[in-house]
């Protein structure tokens, strides 16, 4: 594959996953890596030949399937609501709140892969997702809610998350963050509503199984 199209795109996921349910949210099927250290490093070659991002789109991580199940498992949180999943990647949030009752889902991620992915696995779960695959950073739409899985990763992006959350919050956005003690979550200004232990593939993490606590912005 050298030229990403839509028809490539689609061809790329389905040749590379299988349509699966992520341990922790078992109500929902996506198209995941099957052996993840094998796709993992080897699409990490091959699309650093044509200068596209890693696939983190084709793992379901701890901080979204967290994030999901408390959305599934609290669906009032998102009932009738905009929603905005933020970094959406696989789109397995979006997925749950969809199917939670949304009024209104858009999934956003820069990568090129995300809307193809994202596409294949709503259809597969029988929901609508709205995609955006522009930089929401610093922009608001007047979400309700604003879902975010596993964000707090590099501290470049928190940095510029942080402020950009503070002000939606300021004008009445709800927050929720599923994070898995990643290294720059922010260590103060937020409420835990849940914790989750969560499998997840030694391949890409650091154990079997990660704690995972959903956050909300208070």
């Amino acid at each position: 594959m050298t030229v990403l199209t839509p028809i490539s795109a689609k061809k790329f996921i389905l040749d590379n996953t299988a349509l699966m349910a992520p341990p922790h949210v078992p109500e929902i099927r996506l198209h995941l890596a099957d052996e993840a250290h094998d796709l993992w490093q080897r699409t990490e070659d091959e699309l650093t030949e044509i200068g596209l991002p890693p696939p983190f789109w084709a793992f379901a991580w701890a901080g979204g399937q967290g994030l999901a199940r408390y959305v599934i498992d609290h669906p009032a949180t998102v009932r009738g609501k905009r929603v905005l999943d933020f970094a959406s990647g696989s789109g397995l949030v979006a997925i749950a709140a969809a199917g939670a009752g949304a009024a209104e889902v858009t999934a956003a991620d820069i990568d090129p892969f995300c809307e193809t992915a994202i596409r294949l696995n709503a259809e597969a779960n029988a929901v609508g997702i709205g995609f955006d695959g522009t930089d929401r950073i610093g922009t608001d739409a007047g979400w309700d809610v604003i879902l975010a899985g596993d964000v707090f990763y590099d501290k470049s992006f928190a940095d510029l998350l942080m402020p950009w959350f503070a002000t939606l919050k300021a004008r009445g956005a709800e927050i929720l963050v599923g994070d898995p003690g990643r290294s720059y979550m922010p260590k103060a200004g937020l409420e835990p509503l849940a914790v989750y232990e969560v499998a997840v593939t030694r391949a890409l993490e650091d154990s079997l199984v990660k704690r995972t606590t959903v956050w909300r912005f208070a």
